[in-house]
């Protein structure tokens, strides 16, 4: 498939910066978009992914603030992390570069696997204002398992419908909300994986983190998120119990890239939230 950027007219708009990661002194790559004035937000993106996870969101967002999305380490243009490149190791690049990228307060906003990086850095953040966390795992609880095809060998027609069959089995709920777009940014992010995440989502890593972020904590879930469907009510559980101040949101109809599949529900949400905890 075609590996021009999905999404050129959002990244034409963004700024890049960049920050050390791995033992390369630019290895961290951060897009801006938004105003110079306003409390920032920062987005941390999901496993296999890159910023463009927030293909629908970004916009809204920068209407009212600044808006940072980095890529991960070890994802899209990022350097790996440091030996054993896990989720440790990619929360401590990231902390080194927020405060070159963020001045004072900031929100912070994670997908799956970025929502368990994002737990990590926020409980050593300073100056967090929010944490807002979407299909997050690493609860301590089971991962529902989601069958993929492979893509090694596949070219073409056969690429593109593999990928809108994994997309259908494990990202979106609807059928109908798999474009050309969605594709496009799956194929992107793809074949610029190299840090793998998945066997870090049955992990107590987030759980864990919780207990020592002092920030309001918010979390949202597709209710049909194929992750933790149909479990979810133990996912659910877990975050009530460990944070009982926590406001959780599910969003029915609507799979793990809830963001992407709901984006006013997730937009609406999320610029509410931080508004409320601007101050």
């Amino acid at each position: 498939m075609n590996q021009t950027e999905p999404l050129p007219a959002l990244a034409a708009a963004a700024t890049r910066l960049t920050t050390p990661c791995g033992g390369d002194a630019d290895g961290l790559s951060w897009y801006r978009w938004g105003p110079e004035s306003g409390v920032p937000v920062l987005l941390f993106h999901g496993g296999s992914g890159s910023w463009r996870h927030w293909a629908r969101n970004i916009e809204a967002l920068a209407a009212h603030r600044p808006v940072f999305a980095p890529d991960l380490p070890g994802l899209g243009t990022s350097s790996m992390p440091n030996d054993p490149f896990g989720p440790e190791e990619a929360a401590v690049a990231l902390l080194m570069g927020v405060p070159e990228i963020v001045r004072g307060r900031f929100h912070l906003v994670g997908f799956s696997f970025g929502a368990m990086v994002a737990g990590l850095v926020a409980a050593q953040a300073q100056n967090l204002a929010s944490l807002s966390l979407i299909g997050p795992a690493a609860l301590g609880t089971l991962r529902q398992p989601v069958p993929l095809q492979k893509l090694r060998d596949k070219a073409g027609t056969d690429r593109r419908e593999a990928h809108r069959a994994n997309l259908n089995a494990l990202m979106l709920h609807n059928p109908e909300a798999i474009d050309d777009t969605a594709i496009a940014i799956q194929e992107w992010n793809t074949v610029h994986a190299r840090l793998r995440s998945r066997g870090f989502a049955t992990s107590t890593r987030l759980r864990d983190a919780l207990t020592h972020v002092t920030a309001p904590v918010q979390a949202v879930w597709g209710a049909r998120d194929a992750v933790a469907y149909p479990a979810l009510h133990e996912r659910v559980d877990v975050l009530r119990a460990t944070r009982p101040d926590a406001t959780i949101t599910l969003i029915p109809d609507t799979g793990h890239w809830a963001a992407y599949e709901a984006p006013d529900a997730v937009n609406n949400l999320l610029q509410d939230f931080l508004s409320r905890h601007d101050a």
